[in-house]
């Protein structure tokens, strides 16, 4: 990995995660869309750099020597935002290599609770998952265009250190919300950034699901989670009857069990196969607030 560079647009949480497993290897960049946040960029082993959706003579500077560039930021109505500043400039750098895209396993919509793999029909419910078939598409024409390769990764319902179950249990926003024969798959951070640094390994391109061998009942990680911290879980909560936002709504209008067999058969190995896994390693590890160690109990509200 020695020589390579890579350009991370919207280098937030997976970002920072991808940065944390890098060893030394790589030389890293990234963007945010605030100044105060540079810090935590740096301290992650970032380069930071300022993006909010016009190309910079910094940017385009890092860009010149970027090998390897991963695309972290959200489509908009207007398109994707990357391609919309940089697309001429993403065309012409002299040392590219390779593109990671990062998208979402809600492109596939609702299949019923069904299997699906990286060949089923993209259905999109919502309007943010149509614009992200819209940025895959768009990537994947860039890559042919300029002929590098384009991995895109759709990814399950990211979680980690500061961003799980044992969290929300200690903070006291944990739910239990109940909806007959509702599954959902996740992938922890660690997964995300090992995919990516595979795919890069090879400069491999394709579409691949990353996500867990295991989608479960959101009510069911709560609960293990609970049994972990040797606290009582929360109550059960209708989907009916819950108070809910209109997107996280629209989460539970999608029903499907997404399958991880193209980035196995790429050579990838999950560190977390499953949400017990992660969650066993997170809670003897102590890392599940924020990444850093502590005892375990500290904190914790039966």
């Amino acid at each position: 990995m020695s020589g390579k560079q890579v350009f991370i647009f919207g280098a937030g949480y997976s970002g920072k995660a991808f940065a944390g497993a890098n060893g030394g290897t790589a030389s890293i960049f990234g963007t945010t869309r605030s100044e105060e946040k540079f810090e935590a960029l740096r301290q992650a082993g970032i380069v930071p750099l300022l993006f909010d959706g016009k190309l910079t003579n910094e940017i385009g500077a890092a860009l010149e020597k970027t090998t390897h560039l991963v695309v972290s930021v959200g489509p908009e109505e207007a398109g994707d935002p990357v391609l919309n500043a940089a697309r001429q400039a993403i065309a012409g750098m002299p040392a590219l290599e390779w593109i990671g895209y990062l998208s979402t396993v809600g492109v596939y919509g609702d299949h019923g609770g069904a299997w699906v793999d990286e060949t089923a029909a993209c259905r999109p419910v919502s309007k943010r998952s149509v614009m992200r078939v819209e940025a895959e598409r768009a990537w994947l024409r860039l890559g042919e265009d300029i002929g590098r390769p384009v991995a895109i990764l759709r990814l399950s319902g990211i979680y980690g250190p500061g961003r799980n179950a044992l969290v929300n249990l200690e903070n006291g926003t944990a739910r239990r919300l109940v909806k007959p024969d509702q599954v959902f798959n996740r992938i922890h951070c660690d997964d995300i950034s090992g995919a990516l640094w595979h795919l890069i390994s090879g400069n491999r391109g394709g579409i691949f699901n990353v996500t867990d061998d295991e989608p479960a009942p959101p009510q069911d990680v709560v609960a293990y989670a609970a049994h972990l911290m040797s606290v009582e879980p929360p109550p059960e909560i209708p989907f009916d009857t819950a108070q809910l936002s209109p997107m996280a709504r629209s989460f539970y209008g999608e029903n499907k069990r997404v399958a991880n067999a193209a980035i196995k058969a790429a050579g990838y190995r999950f560190r977390f196969p499953d949400y017990r896994a992660a969650f066993d390693h997170m809670w003897a590890s102590g890392d599940w607030r924020d990444g850093a160690p502590r005892s375990p109990m500290r904190g914790v509200k039966g």
